[in-house]
């Protein structure tokens, strides 16, 4: 059996699965339980997921259906309660440098300097490098998100849209195998979120970094992913259906929007969260 994502054919074994050495991040019989005074409340149940090397996957659902209780799994900031996750085949016990976050919320030190932030992570993940290499590290990916004359302000004096660029800066800075994001556009205005889209994906592009992106936005959904996988909702949530992309790379907001495949994506996604 063969699939054809974002322009590329990939064969999957007899059970529907990707080779091993295309798969970056593993989730297996994935299980989320919270304890309450009325008894085990089931968040995920029976989740599984292969996401491949370089690919950029987009993950939708209702609200409550554990969509970022799943990506703090995969984080290593939540407890698995069942299954498992590997990053190349190795299980993950709890946060690692091959895993960079984006939250929505860029949580910086507002009392340091953007490059200050920046380098908080290119220092603890690169400390045999220079200190001249760490602060080109940071530097240059404050470039890519616009931010080349902003190196020295501080973090509380930047807007709401600029700290979300250090944050995007700061994941991307330490060379991360899986790129996690949360909504990470979602208290943005549009301009800016269309903004920062293109600069993600602009940035992603080169780096070819293996993703998974959280949003209640099906347009977002579609523009940036080479897969849309739907969560069903909660409780004992798992995934729905999976949707494949079939745009090629590198595209625009234009060339999307064009296309004859796009609106039917659209209503596919829509459809979806309407029952």
């Amino acid at each position: 059996m063969s699939i054809i994502t974002a322009n590329r054919t990939t064969t999957l074994d007899d059970n529907g699965l990707f080779p091993s050495n295309e798969v970056m991040l593993d989730l297996k019989n994935l299980k989320k339980v919270y304890p309450t005074p009325k008894g085990d409340y089931v968040v995920l149940e029976d989740l599984n997921l292969q996401i491949r090397k370089e690919e950029f996957v987009t993950i939708i659902g209702h609200s409550g259906c554990g969509k970022t209780t799943m990506l703090s799994m995969i984080a290593g900031l939540n407890d698995i309660s069942g299954g498992n996750i590997s990053v190349l085949g190795k299980h993950i016990k709890g946060p690692g440098p091959d895993r960079g976050v984006i939250f929505q919320s860029p949580s910086l030190m507002p009392w340091m300097t953007a490059l200050q932030n920046v380098l908080l992570g290119v220092n603890q993940v690169f400390p045999d490098a220079t200190k001249a290499q760490r602060n080109d590290i940071a530097k240059y990916y404050l470039q890519k998100v616009g931010l080349e004359d902003a190196f020295n302000k501080r973090a509380s004096e930047l807007s709401q849209g600029m700290q979300q660029r250090v944050g995007i800066a700061r994941a991307f800075a330490i060379k991360p195998k899986v790129l996690l994001l949360d909504e990470p556009f979602g208290m943005l205005d549009s301009l800016t979120r269309g903004e920062l889209q293109d600069i993600l994906i602009e940035i992603w592009n080169k780096e070819k970094i293996t993703a998974v992106m959280i949003t209640h936005d099906v347009d977002e959904a579609i523009f940036l992913a080479d897969r849309v996988v739907m969560m069903t909702s909660g409780p004992k949530a798992k995934i729905g259906d999976i949707l494949s992309i079939d745009f090629e790379r590198p595209r625009t907001r234009k060339s999307v929007l064009e296309h004859d495949d796009y609106y039917k994506y659209r209503k596919h996604l829509i459809d979806f969260l309407e029952h």
